[in-house]
């Protein structure tokens, strides 16, 4: 008999699905549960314990419903909340997504910009990433977002896990935010890096203001390590 691994998902709505997407295209055969929290989005402006309270309640729901590795597919809730996590549930695998500050200082530039949440930018983790990996020479600059996360979600319809192409409305909502955070900003990344799953969704407006250079986002790093620690509970 072939048994499934159960594999749990939750983000503040639906800017895990860019992880989850992309991890069910690698292990198409698992047994998937996403919650998409979108009563309590923004994630990225909640105090510190309001945010510990939502995701504890996330995960203990994930693993009643039998998950045995729960992606926390947030950014903002990983460097808040995965360390307290672990240490609670020491039987359950989890995986953080992170801002891909490691990937972009990899890379042979010297500006990159982050995006993210305000409660991400304000982290200890988001400091400790860009001490770690900054090379000499390098800049790497973190641009808080209020709104950006919360504005996609109300704003994008979606439909089995997968935004759907922006209307011109839609576009011009997420664009009256954009342009508030992003003219006038004095710094030309080579490397923007997308710190919130919920970005992604609208890369490529996030695109038009930054048309020479390159974004990335942490998806790939989560998707390879959910696999070997599936192939590894699954054993």
């Amino acid at each position: 008999m072939i048994v499934l691994m159960k594999i749990g998902f939750f983000d503040s709505g639906m800017g895990g699905t860019t992880i989850l997407n992309v991890v069910k295209k690698v292990l198409p055969d698992e047994d998937y549960f996403y919650i998409a929290d979108s009563k309590n989005c923004p994630y990225g402006e909640k105090s510190e314990d309001e945010l510990w309270r939502i995701v504890d309640g996330n995960t203990q729901r994930l693993i009643d419903w039998g998950a045995r590795i729960i992606v926390v597919a947030c950014n903002t809730a990983t460097v808040h909340c995965i360390k307290k996590l672990r240490e609670k549930y020491p039987e359950i695998k989890f995986v953080g997504t992170e801002p891909a500050i490691r990937l972009a200082a990899k890379m042979d530039v010297k500006k990159i910009l982050v995006l993210a949440t305000p409660a991400t930018v304000a982290s200890e983790r988001a400091a400790e990433l860009r001490d770690k990996y900054q090379k000499p020479g390098q800049e790497i600059r973190f641009l808080g977002c209020p709104g950006l996360a919360d504005t996609i979600e109300r704003t994008l319809r979606f439909s089995d896990y997968h935004a759907l192409a922006p209307t011109k409305s839609e576009k011009q909502k997420i664009c009256k935010v954009l342009n508030g955070l992003l003219l006038g900003l004095d710094f030309e990344p080579e490397v923007v890096v997308l710190g919130c799953t919920h970005y992604p969704l609208v890369k490529a407006l996030i695109q038009e203001y930054f048309r020479d250079a390159v974004l990335i986002d942490g998806s790939a790093g989560v998707v390879k390590m959910v696999k070997m620690l599936a192939e590894k509970v699954g054993e």
